[in-house]
């Protein structure tokens, strides 16, 4: 989901389950163009016969989202001598996994992912895509919302904001002060719950007013059951090294004054402040233009039925085809499929690396596009005359079904025909499951019966209906525990002597598009290592 309106550097990434229908669009001048189904010779050698076609491999990316396509293309740029004979394979008949850009009448939306941190990594992904020229911001200066006691407060962007917003009480405020200090409880000695770590270090009214639904908008999970370790690793690792939030701050700032500066590729763009971003044409344009300079090395609509280790060393990777069954002989295979799809795929090898997979949890949100016309906002809720920010978050005890909102039409430009305003709405998730037995219409009365209590007007015309994207099983939840079952998957497989099999994705890298970005160029410097070692 896309709802981290409180830290827009934590960006989150819905799933990728159901079955689109193929919408590829040619943006000139790139001159995009997309693999096609069958043709399994390129990138490897072919040799037909024994009733199916054998090719050879460097490297398998199996799985043609965001994350397969990123480790790809970080393969091609920065380790081009390790696999470059490699191929990426999908399923469905499209890539993106779960970013699905729609257009139609004016509008432009997303039903997955909204938007990314700019990280220089995420940026460096983009420039080397060909997309610099076509990259969006949004406003670092747009504010963010809370919903609380039926009124949209504004959530602090700065320091100086601490002192006035009314979000929180002045007891509240001096409780997290002091915790963030180091004033506070010490920590239990095992791993906690983001809702322990927050209570304990800042205080109630941080957790219920600002972490809760920052949750929600991230995960779209459960805060008494993520752990904090390992769903925000980074505040975390502040207390462990400095012994208090404010003091890991310090240290951490210390060390990168002391560490040597690496230089900045100057080709990168420098965003201003903290913000998002996308594309002029939605998110879509980061898969297709990957998948266009990949060319044929991208396989759609290729269904893989088995994998096996060889003798000599190396895996054979069995598919159903358009053009019936390949086999796939690779030194290394990375698996960025879902993690109950991965599960599936490797019980053969490991039955402790699939029984461990199998324990991760992702529940159902959908993705609910509306608009209504400029006048049916509230007039407390503008500003200036216009609706503007990034959107709001919903806190579970606020008596309201939906997550949050994205304000899409102000957040990028060119969203919404003159006179409207698109608003992705996020519903369901870990504690809201029961969306999964409601139907489109039944979600979006939902919706828009939220929006009409604090956001628009109760008696303006119906929302226009544009997208509604029910994701069964959406973001993989970093419950306490998840780094042990990760732990016990990776080991699995190497000690069964499954060397050269890589397991990516957003369940390992993190749910943010970003971090499956960051991740990608991390799983690319692994399977480098690797083929170096048995060069």
């Amino acid at each position: 989901m896309e709802l981290s309106l409180l830290r827009p550097s934590t960006q989150s990434l819905l799933p990728s389950f159901s079955k689109p229908n193929l919408r590829l669009h040619v943006y000139k001048p790139l001159k995009l163009r997309c693999s096609v189904a069958g043709g399994p010779t390129v990138g490897s050698s072919k040799i037909e016969g024994g009733g199916g076609t054998n090719i050879t491999a460097d490297c398998v990316i199996v799985g043609g989202g965001i994350s397969g396509l990123c480790i790809a293309q970080a393969l091609a740029t920065k380790h081009p001598d390790a696999a470059p004979n490699l191929i990426v394979t999908e399923a469905k008949d499209r890539v993106g996994g779960n970013i699905i850009t729609r257009e139609e009448n004016g509008f432009l939306w997303e039903e997955g992912p909204n938007s990314f941190q700019p990280s220089d990594p995420m940026l460096t992904m983009v420039v080397d895509s060909g997309l610099k020229d076509y990259l969006v911001l949004g406003d670092p200066t747009a504010p963010r919302f809370v919903l609380w006691k039926g009124k949209l407060r504004p959530v602090p962007s700065k320091l100086t904001d601490l002192p006035f917003f009314d979000l929180m009480s002045i007891g509240g405020k001096i409780r997290a002060g002091f915790g963030a200090l180091g004033i506070r409880p010490s920590p239990p000695g095992r791993e906690e719950s983001v809702e322990e770590f927050v209570r304990r270090n800042l205080g109630d009214e941080v957790f219920e007013r600002l972490i809760e639904p920052f949750c929600s908008g991230v995960y779209a999970g459960d805060p008494s059951k993520l752990s904090m370790k390992a769903a925000f690793g980074k505040v975390w690792k502040l207390e462990q090294n400095g012994g208090s939030i404010i003091g890991g701050t310090f240290k951490a700032i210390q060390e990168r004054k002391n560490a040597p500066k690496a230089e900045r590729d100057p080709r990168l763009p420098k965003p201003k402040g903290q913000t998002v971003g996308s594309f002029r044409k939605g998110l879509r344009m980061l898969p297709e233009a990957i998948s266009a300079r990949l060319g044929s090395k991208v396989k759609l609509s290729w269904k893989l039925s088995a994998i096996t280790k060889l003798e000599s060393g190396g895996y054979n990777l069995t598919y159903e085809t358009p053009d019936g069954v390949v086999s796939v002989q690779s030194k290394s295979v990375v698996m960025t499929v879902p993690s109950h799809v991965a599960s599936s795929l490797l019980r053969p090898l490991s039955e402790s690396a699939a029984n461990a997979l199998s324990k991760l949890y992702y529940p159902p949100v959908a993705a609910v596009s509306v608009s209504y016309p400029k006048e049916a906002i509230r007039t407390e809720c503008l500003i200036d005359g216009e609706l503007k920010g990034f959107g709001q978050l919903h806190p579970r005890t606020q008596g309201v079904e939906t997550l949050g909102t994205i304000y899409s039409s102000s957040l990028f430009p060119n969203r919404a025909p003159p006179g409207r305003i698109l608003l992705l709405n996020y519903i369901g998730g870990s504690t809201n499951t029961g969306i999964l037995s409601k139907s489109e219409d039944e979600l979006v009365e939902a919706v828009d019966r939220d929006l009409r209590k604090m956001l628009i007007k109760p008696n303006s015309t119906d929302p226009l209906k544009l997208g509604v994207r029910v994701w069964p099983q959406a973001i993989p939840q970093f419950l306490v525990g998840h780094f042990d079952i990760l732990d016990t998957a990776k080991s699995s497989l190497t000690s069964s002597g499954y060397d050269g099999l890589f397991l990516g994705g957003n369940y390992v890298a993190g749910v943010a598009l970003g971090r499956c970005v960051e991740g990608a160029y991390e799983t690319a410097t692994e399977v480098n290592n690797f083929m170096s070692r048995t060069a």
